[in-house]
């Protein structure tokens, strides 16, 4: 039972009333604290404040030879020893690349005396291994850095912001060894920014110099090399090409061992023959979705990469439903994204452009759920090793990097089965109890959580489980049952690379081989899952469809053929850096496609009536259009051409200015496709003295002079709507709270949208189909949209056409 006085006493150090309470029914736990506390009380000679608190208990939970208590305790209530940190030495030693600590001395010191377990402590050693009473100043760092920067100046001033300053952050840390990982790279950021300015349109483009760039860790170089911005020697790559073969230097299909990083055991090379003979040297990827929102600009990189990378190398992609939290998954996602990978990866290779993945679909689709039985088995034996845990810690509790160690983490093996067995059986509540597995993450996360309680129905599996496996978990577990050879994933996922190979080895089963590349973002857009439904709750955009929005379903929409997404992560090129890329680029790969595949239509969107006085028929001409100008092998398509048209309102003006080449009077205009130049005769005016019609005469355009512009025009039209699209945001970062301190709401542009419901369009696009695409004449390329109905077209303009909207 929880005495008052010991109560009191773990709440002084700065534990909750819970966790005190908690902490007091492990009663060795109990009384090394109580140990702990008095000692350090006794060293002050008064209270005890929270750092030193939060270290004594982060001291008494880890130390397990009692006999170093009273030395280590000296340390910290002298303040010699002045935090706790992210990572232990051994996990620095095991991956300098995940070294980012403020100060090694806590975990550094308990990792020391276990190193020691016999020996008498040598004090000046212990000082020197674990930095005790190492302070490094501000001063120390902006020299450092400045040091590292000066080495490699002259580069910089070439490279700009193209340089590789991850290569400034090792050096400069490798020169600091206990400092702050963070203060080191606001200190780099702020000296190249004050070296190099703030950043250029070219900067955010493709390197001024073509060259390969080399895929690296945080402080060493892989065996890999990619080819940056889809470029090698000023040529532009096919996706094909910079995947194929030897291109990006990946470990061939067994040969993982070979990978810097990987870790072997005494099984590795028998699970790796096994492997080949299952999938005889067979390249496999898979692309693995999480059912939970709709996949966007961002997910297509990741498709194209995985099932770019297998069919170049004659392999197989799996796409892979990662469905192990049934609270945020709906069916609406799973049959969104399916059609959104089917819809991107399926597309015919179209004649100029080899950049797209031709007829390429996915091997299988699976489900994480397919394996729940199979990891359920896995978790219990890793029980059974000793290398998991059940754990009582709060979620509140195991957030962070710096939450508290677990009291549970030594409880007995038999314990923690029974307790497994009991979560699997439902009788814990949801956060009262979860699956830990006892490593130490490469971003300094301890114990990740292997299962959690959800009484939520799984969509596929019913009520029989009420324990769902995290991603930590299932990710790696999944690759090694399905055999990929290739786990390739984003940068973010770094981080979990460690705790990817420990738990296939912890396991003895075969472990694939993770390659981290660089997410793809675009300016003036958000893609976060949350933000979109807050947008659409703002009423700022229809649904995740919107085509405004950069999701794949919101894209098509618009009008962006598959071909042009393609082609764009092409030329992004498979980067290891982080991409933000301009929209325009985008859209400029959208017109390559759409000039060459979308047929020519007219569209007037504020009609100004025209009469023709003098129409040379009694009744409308058959006019033939050509469907492609450029190439009038593609055929024809016909509009009639009566007594009446309609032009643009923009192409009158009633009286002409210097410069001005449209219809005015006594300035001709040829009218497109006709072979007829009309000539403005009387302007005719409302009672407001707005102009509701011209009349006009028309001649032969060979029968006299050549008019100095021929304008589109429309006759016996459809009346249709047609939705014309601008960006979303103002700035280009609508989440930067320095450049948009009112949140991404407050950015909203006002003149992102805007309906055209009067609009008329010729008559050659009446048999249009949903997602049908046309290039109306000398506005834009535009695309059916679905709310069309019979006799109701709804055209959404996908991008402007390529030349200066301001030509006359």
């Amino acid at each position: 039972m929880a005495t008052p006085d010991s109560l009191a006493l773990f709440t002084g150090l700065g534990l909750s009333e819970n966790k005190a309470r908690e902490t007091l029914k492990n009663a060795a736990l109990s009384t090394q604290l109580r140990e702990a506390a008095t000692q350090a009380q006794r060293t002050l000679g008064s209270a005890i404040d929270k750092a030193t608190g939060t270290l004594l208990y982060g001291l008494a939970s880890r130390l397990r030879d009692t006999r170093r208590l009273s030395f280590l305790v000296s340390y910290i209530a002298n303040k010699k020893i002045h935090t706790e940190l992210q990572l232990s030495a051994l996990s620095i030693r095991f991956s300098l690349e995940s070294a980012m600590s403020n100060c090694l001395s806590f975990l550094a010191a308990l990792e020391y005396v276990r190193s020691h377990p016999l020996d008498p402590i040598d004090t000046e050693d212990f000082e020197q291994e674990c930095g005790v009473n190492v302070v490094l100043t501000p001063e120390q760092i902006e020299e450092a850095v400045e040091a590292t920067i000066n080495r490699h100046r002259s580069q910089l001033l070439v490279e700009r912001y193209h340089f590789n300053m991850g290569l400034l952050m090792g050096e400069a840390r490798a020169a600091l060894k206990w400092a702050d990982g963070k203060m080191i790279k606001h200190e780099v950021d702020m000296q190249v920014l004050h070296l190099l300015g703030p950043k250029m349109e070219a900067d955010l483009e493709k390197k001024p110099k073509a060259a390969k760039a080399r895929l690296e860790d945080t402080h060493r170089k892989t065996a890999k090399d990619v080819v940056e911005n889809g470029e090698v020697a000023g040529q532009t790559l096919s996706l094909m090409e910079q995947l194929r073969g030897e291109a990006l230097k990946f470990h061939k299909p067994g040969e993982n061992y070979k990978t810097p990083g990987y870790v072997t055991t005494p099984y590795t090379m028998d699970l790796l023959r096994q492997h080949l003979e299952i999938t005889g040297g067979q390249v496999r990827t898979r692309f693995p979705p999480e059912p939970n929102g709709i996949l966007h600009i961002g997910h297509a990189k990741a498709i194209n990469f995985n099932f770019g990378y297998a069919k170049a190398n004659n392999g197989i992609c799996f796409l892979r439903f990662d469905d192990t939290n049934p609270e945020k998954e709906e069916a609406k996602f799973f049959t969104a994204i399916y059609d959104m990978v089917t819809w991107l990866v399926t597309v015919s290779c179209w004649p100029y452009y080899v950049s797209a993945i031709p007829g390429y679909t996915p091997y299988k689709v699976t489900y994480a759920s397919d394996y729940f039985d199979q990891l359920y088995a896995w978790a219990v034996e890793l029980i059974h090793r000793g290398q998991a845990y059940v754990c009582h810690q709060r979620v509140e509790e195991l957030k962070g990097h710096n939450s508290l160690p677990s009291p549970w983490r030594e409880r007995p093996i038999e314990e923690s089965l029974l307790l497994f067995e009991a979560m699997r059986k439902g009788k814990f509540a949801e956060g009262e109890a979860t699956l830990r597995m006892k490593l130490v993450m490469e971003d300094g996360k301890m114990d990740p959580v292997a299962y959690r309680v959800k009484y939520t129905p799984h969509h596929r599996t019913g009520d029989k489980w009420c324990i769902y496996p995290t991603y930590d978990y299932t990710h790696c577990l999944c690759d090694s049952i399905e055999h990929i050879t290739h786990s390739l994933c984003t940068k973010e996922f770094q981080a979990r690379r460690s705790s990817y190979f420990w738990l296939c080895n912890a396991l003895d089963v075969y472990c694939p081989v993770q390659w981290e590349y660089g997410r793809l973002n675009l300016h003036y857009a958000v893609v976060s899952k949350r933000k979109i439904l807050q947008l659409v709750a703002a009423g700022a955009v229809r649904d995740w469809d919107d085509p405004r929005l950069f999701t794949l379903t919101a894209l098509r929409r618009r009008g962006f053929p598959p071909e042009a997404i393609n082609n764009f992560c092409a030329r992004v090129g498979v980067t290891v850096a982080q991409t933000t890329m301009e929209p325009h680029l985008l859209e400029a790969c959208v017109r390559d496609v759409l000039n060459n595949t979308a047929p020519r239509a007219m569209a007037v969107l504020e009609p100004l009536k025209v009469v023709i006085t003098n129409f040379p028929a009694p009744k409308p001409l058959d006019i033939q259009v050509p469907n492609f100008p450029a190439d009038e092998t593609k055929g024809f398509h016909q509009v009639p051409f009566a007594s009446t048209v309609f032009i643009e309102r923009t192409d009158f003006k009633e009286e002409s200015e210097p410069g001005y080449k449209r219809l005015a009077l006594g300035q001709p205009v040829g009218l497109r496709h006709t072979g007829y130049v009309i000539e403005l005769q009387h302007v005719v005016k409302g009672s407001s003295g707005c102009v509701e019609c011209l009349e006009v005469t028309c001649r032969r355009a060979d029968s006299g002079e050549k008019p100095k512009a021929f304008i589109h025009w429309v006759s016996q039209p459809l009346v249709c709507e047609i939705r014309l699209y601008e960006r979303l945001f103002q700035h280009k970062n609508p989440e930067d709270p320095v450049e948009v301190p009112g949140g991404f709401l407050s950015d909203l542009n006002p003149a992102s949208l805007q309906v055209v419901e009067g609009a008329l369009v010729d008559r050659s696009v009446v048999l249009a189909k949903s997602f049908d695409k046309f290039q109306f004449e000398r506005l834009g390329y535009f695309s059916v949209d679905p709310d069309s109905q019979q006799g109701q077209l709804v055209f959404n303009r996908t991008v402007t056409l390529k030349e200066d909207p301001g030509k006359v």
